[in-house]
């Protein structure tokens, strides 16, 4: 593999969630080598594959990866591809360090895209419990101290912001990174 070979980590929506659209993590792992990448690793049953890839942005694997995904799975599920650059920088902006210790109550969206200012501020107004969050450019971070389960605004956003997007608790987040800086 060339030394021009970039780390990135696919994050996918709406796999083994409930007992539905089941995807083994060794399978997922075979169709990612299959596909020609390098250095693949999983973590937990919801979809977060760290991956080596000598050719191609993350967008481009993206629409590769959901297109090869559903051909063989024979459903969509949507795929952010994101590389360790990115991933390193939604750790370090983190707006809300002091609750990192509570790595599930701590949650980090993968945006498909920034949000406009009117949509953020249609999601601002929803948030009226104990939730926080901040977004910043196409992460939104989302501080729920009675845990997510019961969050009743973390279930108003994908409908009110109205950007596609993937939520990994501060856990998952870290452990991304440092399967990720293994790969390097």
């Amino acid at each position: 593999m060339s030394a021009q070979a970039k780390i990135f980590v696919a994050l996918f929506s709406g796999i083994n969630v409930g007992g539905n659209r089941i995807v083994k993590m060794a399978e997922l792992r075979s169709f990612f080598e299959e596909l020609g990448f390098r250095d693949v690793a999983t973590y937990v049953q919801s979809g977060n594959v760290v991956f080596r890839s000598a050719k191609g942005d993350a967008a481009t694997l993206s629409r590769q990866l959901e297109a090869a995904f559903e051909k063989k799975w024979g459903f969509y599920s949507r795929i952010m591809v994101r590389d360790l650059g990115w991933f390193e920088r939604l750790a370090a902006e983190n707006p809300y360090p002091e609750v990192a210790g509570e790595p599930t109550k701590l949650h980090a969206y993968a945006l498909e895209r920034a949000p406009t200012p009117e949509e953020t501020a249609r999601l601002s107004e929803k948030c009226t419990g104990p939730e926080r969050f901040e977004i910043r450019g196409d992460v939104l971070y989302l501080h729920a101290p009675e845990g997510l389960g019961k969050s009743v605004f973390a279930n108003l956003i994908p409908r009110t912001l109205k950007v596609p997007g993937t939520a990994r608790n501060w856990r998952t987040v870290l452990a991304l990174l440092e399967l990720a800086g293994r790969s390097g």
